[in-house]
């Protein structure tokens, strides 16, 4: 174990190291892909599961989609068009889909 040092979060510096493995670029390729396969609009847990069922990720963990889905939100490529109630979790969530050109 490294000792914190006062003053500093681990918990930051850790992010940061765990968001440098990502390969942005190919994990938005990857999301676009199952949006543009999908008929429906979709959930980030179910675009995970997706991603997961091709193999792209090791688990069907959200976490692996929902990051790369704000930023692309933000980037104005996937909009949020409306909300349902996941299979998995039971909880209300948003649905995702890609922007109409």
């Amino acid at each position: 174990m490294k000792p914190r040092i006062p003053g500093n979060n681990p918990l930051m510096e850790t992010r940061k190291e765990s968001e440098e493995t990502v390969n942005k670029q190919l994990r938005y390729q990857q999301i676009i892909e199952i949006l543009t396969e999908s008929k429906e609009p979709l959930s980030a847990k179910e675009i995970a599961v997706e991603m997961y069922k091709k193999h792209y990720v090791p688990t069907s963990e959200r976490n692996f989609s929902a990051p790369r889905i704000t930023e692309l939100l933000n980037q104005g490529i996937v909009d949020c068009v409306g909300k349902k109630v996941c299979e998995y979790t039971h909880k209300s969530v948003g649905v995702f889909e890609l922007c109409k050109k």
